[in-house]
């Protein structure tokens, strides 16, 4: 099956709009139009049901999705597979939320780069519910998550805790009352979900949500508000007040899991690094 008819169907499923996939793909609408036609003709199926302003995908295109991003990503790590270098034969694929990202493992990423110097990186950034999936696949080798799987044939290896900090912008505000106002839900996953919604359940619904700490935070300073984050991002900012704690709020914490297949060649450097990021947290004293 040609894998532009993949890209092009992914693009579409991502935009859910015609003109905006042929400006992302740097082609035509119609080109665009004609992709899709070819693959729906290949398959035997509709893929979208097409209204006004409204494209959705059919039942047919919905499990056709998950083959299609497994067969592009296997296409893309056989095409980085082989083209790693004799001196780099070595590859490994790292793979988190982007929260997880944000709250360290960028840091730590780095600091296993510099310690294996012998390994070629993939790093990737997935939604939390593809992890276990890419790994069970094989297209992830290690994958960074706040819940650990319920699965008995992967390793799971506890690495830490991240402190999560309620902070806002605004000063002389109780919790609630700054809460009320700009405030920024970010997704640290279904413990803290319970947690939050036990604790705020008189909370109107927040302004934002996001799976992005990074972008909570930048608009916190931006824009002003308040949002819950890991200690290792504001904590230069605490200390400078540019941000303040909401004393009546409580601190939370989220257990961090490194999730893996136990029979792999890798096992070796993938023990390393997950010793590297647990000792990374423990010096954080998160």
């Amino acid at each position: 099956m040609d894998t532009e008819l993949l890209k092009t169907f992914l693009e579409v499923q991502r935009t859910r709009h015609f003109g905006k996939a042929a400006e992302n793909l740097y082609l035509t609408q119609s080109a665009v139009s004609f992709r899709i036609r070819q693959l729906e003709q290949q398959l035997g199926v509709n893929l979208f049901s097409r209204y006004r302003n409204n494209i959705q995908l059919t039942a047919a295109g919905e499990r056709l999705l998950p083959h299609a991003e497994g067969m592009l990503l296997a296409l893309q790590r056989a095409r980085q597979d082989v083209a790693v270098s004799a001196e780099q034969a070595l590859q490994l694929s790292v793979a988190a939320t982007a929260n997880i990202w944000d709250a360290f493992l960028l840091q730590g990423f780095i600091k296993a780069q510099q310690a294996l110097p012998g390994v070629s990186w993939r790093a990737e950034s997935l939604g939390k519910d593809q992890l276990a999936r890419q790994v069970m696949e094989r297209y992830v080798d290690l994958a960074i998550l706040f819940d650990a799987p319920k699965i008995d044939d992967m390793q799971i290896d506890k690495l830490g805790d991240i402190r999560l900090l309620p902070v806002t912008s605004f000063s002389g505000k109780t919790a609630l009352e700054a809460m009320q106002q700009q405030y920024i839900l970010v997704d640290w996953g279904t413990a803290f979900d319970m947690q939050h919604a036990r604790c705020f359940s008189e909370l109107p619904p927040p302004q934002l949500r996001t799976g992005s700490a990074r972008i909570a935070l930048e608009l916190i300073q931006q824009c002003g508000g308040s949002a819950y984050l890991p200690d290792t991002m504001v904590k230069e900012l605490l200390a400078s007040k540019r941000l303040q704690l909401m004393a009546d709020a409580p601190v939370m914490s989220r257990e961090v899991f490194a999730v893996s297949l136990p029979k792999t060649a890798q096992r070796q450097p993938l023990n390393e690094m997950i010793s590297l990021l647990s000792q990374l947290l423990k010096a954080a004293d998160i």
